[in-house]
C-alpha cells in the first residue's frame, strides 16, 4: 500500500479493533463480510478486497463477542484492495450504547 504523508488530526481516539462486519450498500443492495480493524466513536476501518466507492451510504452491522451494533455509515477513504474508512452516521440509541461499551473496554484495555 503506497505511504501517503499527511498529518490526520484526531478528535477522539482510535483503537486497534478486530470483529466481523457485514457492509450493505444502501442504493443498490450489495452485500459483502468483511472485518473491522480500527474503532472510534465517529468510525471504522473495514478491511475488504472490495470497498465501496467513496460518498457511498452504507449500513454497517458489527458483531463482537456476544453483542451486534448496527450503524448507518458512509465511505470517506478507500485503499483499493485492502479496504476503506467510513464515518458513522446516527445510530439509534441501543446500537450508540453498545457501541460506547466496545469503546470504554478498549480504554481501558489500552490504557
Amino acid at each position: 500500500m503506497p505511504e501517503t504523508e499527511f498529518s490526520a488530526v484526531r478528535t477522539t481516539p482510535r483503537f486497534s479493533f478486530i470483529a466481523e462486519a457485514e457492509v450493505l450498500g444502501v442504493l443498490d443492495g450489495t452485500r459483502v463480510v468483511a472485518r473491522v480493524s480500527e474503532l472510534s466513536s465517529r468510525g471504522c476501518y473495514v478491511d475488504t478486497i472490495y470497498p465501496f466507492p467513496m460518498g457511498i451510504d452504507l449500513r454497517l452491522r458489527i458483531r463482537y463477542g456476544c453483542s451486534t451494533c448496527e450503524l448507518p455509515a458512509k465511505v470517506i477513504y478507500t485503499h483499493s484492495g485492502f479496504g476503506m474508512g467510513v464515518l458513522f452516521g446516527e445510530p439509534a440509541v441501543e446500537h450508540r450504547i453498545t457501541l460506547d461499551a466496545w469503546l470504554d473496554e478498549l480504554a481501558r484495555k489500552s490504557g
